[in-house]
């Protein structure tokens, strides 16, 4: 199993220093990651949660992800993933206030793209977080 250097970094999150070889891990982890550095197995970390990398804790030695900052990136994405809906909804709704058309439905999906955050306050898992799409809501 290849190992890897993790520490705290100055945000508060965790930096991982991955060794090219040129150097054993100990030499590495001395010439270029801070005191209280740890070596760790790579397949230790909770890779799968990539997504969620800034939101990844040192606890000891042992790194978990912190749901709150997971729920904050998640709503980060979604406003992203959200945005051309949102700009398409409004150029229906222009057009359908010119010629006089129904806006109800236009009004109500727009209403449930400014909603879709609130799906990331009611997550209980990272799993839950990631299943969020604006397309699946």
């Amino acid at each position: 199993m290849p190992q890897v250097i993790i520490f705290k970094n100055q945000n508060g999150g965790v930096s991982v220093c991955y060794p090219t070889g040129e150097l054993t891990i100990e030499e590495t982890q001395a010439k270029d990651t801070p005191a209280g550095s740890i070596i760790v197995e790579n397949d230790s970390l909770p890779n799968e949660h990539g997504d969620f990398f800034d939101a990844w804790k040192l606890n000891g030695t042992t790194v978990t992800v912190n749901l709150d900052k997971a729920k904050a990136i998640t709503k980060d994405r979604l406003r992203v993933e959200r945005t051309p809906l949102l700009q398409a909804q409004d150029v229906a709704f222009q057009r359908a206030m010119e010629s006089g058309g129904d806006t109800s439905a236009i009004v109500a999906e727009k209403q449930r793209l400014r909603d879709i955050t609130k799906l990331a306050d009611q997550a209980q898992s990272l799993d839950a977080l990631k299943a969020i799409t604006v397309q699946g809501a």
